[in-house]
């Protein structure tokens, strides 16, 4: 979720009840110890009272890396800057992250995970938990079960598990009942991941894995309503109404004004364009404004767009600028 889930979109998504706690992207870690507004660029919300969202939930901060040393050192930063809670990425897939030996290519040796576990651990002691993330495996599961194994030796207090392999990046099928098998083998809370898109999805992930909790990435980004629409059903036994277009378009609004008091209007039209393109794969309304603004470079013109009652009344896109279309902001 790098690059998508900043403190504008982590205070927008938990305006509605539903999630128990954030994550925020991931801090790289190589062999330094990182000066403070690097923790405070990735989490303004340490600065002030308590570490959550202005709705109150909590956030815990993520580092990324594969040096113990340089891991525990940015740990005990984070200690000293307020960090509640910290957790360790070893689930990224993407290929420069793994060529630079971070996230997911730690799984290919359990030995290493444990290692960097216990010295983040150990450098923070008692006073905050700390936590991790994992895939299936690298290239195949054959060491799931061992590098969950290695998280729990290492002192972290839950393990969420993505239900893939690093090389089966983000293709469908999550395999849920392998969380399973790992949750059965652990003493501590594990957490299901991968895939969950709709309340059904919530239900055949934790039937599967008999996870009690799950995590939700790109489903949260597709369905801003997801998790509310989750903590209802639990709460009464009913399901709510798919979430209209309206509520859509106005939580990219409030992003927008969020995001415009730090970006250019440019980069705030990009950034919309991006939460619009995790939209459109679940909900046709927005798969057809994404078809007719992705290409609209004016700020003010998507913005209308967005809250034009009908795809009909949308303006027509601003091609002024031929270089900065979605597929270049995705690259």
């Amino acid at each position: 979720m790098e690059g998508v889930i900043d403190a504008a979109t982590r205070h927008l998504l938990t305006r509605s009840p539903g999630f128990d706690w954030t994550v925020t992207e991931f801090i790289r870690v190589v062999d330094a110890r990182l000066p403070p507004r690097v923790f405070h660029r990735h989490c303004p919300e340490l600065i002030g009272e308590g570490v959550t969202t202005p709705s109150g939930v909590p956030v815990h901060l993520q580092l990324l890396g594969s040096e113990p040393e340089a891991l525990a050192a940015n740990a005990r930063q984070a200690l000293h800057l307020g960090a509640t809670s910290l957790d360790l990425n070893f689930g990224c897939p993407a290929k420069t992250v793994n060529r630079h030996d971070g996230g997911a290519s730690l799984l290919r040796d359990p030995r290493r995970v444990e290692r960097v576990v216990a010295a983040v651990a150990s450098a923070v002691g008692d006073n905050i938990p700390v936590t991790a993330k994992i895939r299936l495996g690298f290239a195949d599961r054959r060491l799931a079960l061992t590098c969950a194994r290695a998280v729990e030796r290492g002192g972290a207090s839950q393990l969420v598990v993505h239900a893939r392999t690093r090389q089966e990046g983000y293709r469908p099928p999550a395999h849920w009942e392998w969380i399973g098998r790992i949750r059965q083998r652990l003493r501590i809370p594990v957490v299901a991941n991968g895939d969950i898109w709709t309340l059904e999805d919530y239900w055949k992930a934790r039937t599967l894995s008999g996870c009690r909790d799950v995590m939700l990435g790109r489903g949260a980004l597709a369905d801003p309503w997801l998790a509310r629409r989750i903590r209802h059903w639990q709460l009464t036994g009913e399901r709510l109404p798919m979430t209209p277009w309206s509520a859509r378009a106005e939580i990219l609004v409030a992003f927008a004004a969020e995001q415009h008091s730090t970006l250019p209007p440019r980069a705030v039209t990009s950034l919309i364009k991006q939460w619009l393109n995790h939209m459109r794969y679940r909900d046709t309304e927005a798969a057809r404004r994404f078809a007719t603004l992705k290409r609209c470079n004016s700020l003010d013109d998507l913005l209308r767009g967005l809250q034009a009652p009908t795809v009909e009344a949308l303006p027509a896109a601003n091609h002024a600028d031929t270089h900065s279309t979605l597929d270049e902001a995705l690259t």
